[in-house]
């Protein structure tokens, strides 16, 4: 044979086997899963590609556009570490507006907001405490609320999912505290065969009648076991009647609510709270902004941004996630925060890491949408820029861990692959998503990305839960 030949096909022969191996197929055990579920394979898309390597391992579907449901919050978060910093912390602002003279302000205070996702029960505590720790005693006048620095419309809340009191159909806003939410802490009582419960905050404007039966049985979907009913009157007063069945195998669970609108929810937490620290105040509520002669009493600090995302990713927080969004258009000191800066931001950062994602549609951050839309192969190529980014190890510690804790403590228990992934999950009716990093056996890092957009998706766990026990075990 000609040398020259032979050198050719030896070349290749051996090009051959080291190339990695790449499949377009589903495997085999994981075809099955769906099919069993009356899942069809195009609805499916998945894309797995082992760290620093060049070819991926698997991409079947890769290219389609599908909705990601709340995986969209990795492409938010990402871009919120590399664009504000992990040390990024938001500010609450406190504003005397009048005389103030010994401890009285003769006018209103104002409380301004940046946008900060934390500003929960336990901070708005001590957002007042150290308000009172500045000498003020005495309000005479009323409470303004400046959400000025968001610029963005207050949605119907019943728009998504016609449940307009569920807290994660909550709007964004810059000044919003406690996520709006009301908790309704049920606690059974076997021994007297009732449930207790305990509201958090209990604030002047909600009253609530508690018509519940405990029973036995399996726990199974509690909350469409509630008959709840929800009035909220012109005064903004909200009346609760909890009716149905609350099997004692449930435990205590929480049912979090939004009730009140923004303006009635911080009066009604204020009051309390500047009540129980010994301060006085009998005003009302309005919205408005901070005068140029406004007196800056108080700068509040948020907790920074790693420990925000963590509660975004681990525990899917749709409204902290919305929040931190709208933040990442005010990063070039842009204010106010629109949708139209954060998208133009998220782009022009996708732009400079070199990643054109010509079907991607980003509509809020958080994946609570029917419009966002990326392939599996584009967020696959994301969760590989991560490797080469300074905040790797504040993105991935962030992530639920398999079996451990998060949207995935309760995944794959007391297998081989126990702890040995870090998955974000997404959820919607149609839609199951979940993306992140697998540890294989041989100790390979791997990015998995799994998309099932079908009206079965419900019940598209058992493929994903075969996929990454397949991506652990593969050769």
């Amino acid at each position: 044979m000609n040398p020259f030949k032979l050198a050719v096909i030896l070349c290749f022969i051996l090009n051959t086997q080291t190339l990695p191996v790449f499949s377009q197929n589903l495997p085999e055990t994981v075809r099955q899963a769906l099919n069993q579920n009356g899942i069809s394979e195009s609805a499916a898309s998945i894309y797995i590609h082992e760290v620093n390597t060049t070819r991926p391992v698997i991409s079947f579907n890769s290219d389609k556009p599908m909705n990601p449901a709340s995986v969209m919050k990795l492409v938010t978060t990402f871009a919120g570490l590399e664009l504000l910093g992990p040390a990024f912390t938001w500010k609450t602002e406190i504003y005397a507006n009048g005389i103030l003279k010994e401890g009285r302000l003769q006018g209103d205070l104002i409380i301004k907001g940046y946008g900060d996702p934390r500003l929960n029960l336990e901070n708005f505590w001590l957002l007042t405490r150290r308000l009172y720790q500045t000498g003020l005693r005495e309000i005479t006048g009323d409470l303004i609320l400046d959400n000025s620095y968001f610029d963005v419309l207050i949605g119907n809340p019943a728009a998504f999912d016609n449940k307009p009191y569920r807290a994660y159909n909550t709007s964004p806003e810059a000044l919003l505290v406690n996520y709006r939410t009301t908790e309704l802490r049920i606690i059974p009582q076997p021994e007297n065969k009732t449930t207790r419960i305990v509201i958090t905050p209990l604030t002047e404007f909600i009253e609530l009648n508690n018509n519940l039966r405990l029973t036995q049985g399996k726990c199974g979907e509690w909350r469409n076991a509630l008959g709840t009913s929800i009035h909220v009157d012109a005064n903004n007063h909200a009346s609760v009647n909890l009716n149905g069945n609350y099997s004692s195998a449930c435990g205590e669970k929480s049912l979090l609510l939004s009730l009140h609108n923004s303006q009635t929810y911080t009066l009604g937490l204020f009051k309390q709270l500047w009540k129980e620290q010994g301060g006085i105040f009998n005003g009302k509520v309005r919205t408005g902004i901070v005068p140029d002669k406004g007196l800056l009493l108080e700068t509040f600090r948020s907790p920074p941004l790693t420990e925000i995302i963590r509660d975004i990713n681990k525990f899917s927080n749709n409204i902290a996630a919305r929040q931190l969004y709208l933040t990442l258009g005010t990063a070039a000191n842009s204010e106010p925060a629109t949708l139209t800066k954060s998208n133009n931001a998220v782009r022009q950062w996708l732009k400079s890491k070199k990643l054109d994602f010509p079907e991607f549609i980003i509509e809020n951050g958080s994946g609570l949408s029917r419009n966002e839309r990326i392939s599996s192969l584009h967020l696959g190529k994301l969760l590989l820029k991560v490797f080469q980014s300074s905040v790797m190890p504040e993105f991935i510690s962030s992530l639920p861990i398999l079996a451990v804790d998060g949207t995935m403590k309760k995944r794959l228990n007391d297998t081989i692959v126990s702890g040995r992934a870090h998955i974000k999950t997404g959820l919607l009716n149609g839609v199951k998503t979940m993306a992140g990093y697998m540890l294989d056996k041989s100790g390979r890092r791997m990015a998995i990305v799994f998309f099932v957009n079908h009206a079965n998706s419900g019940r598209a766990q058992l493929a994903m839960d075969t996929l990454l026990q397949w991506t652990y075990q593969r050769p």
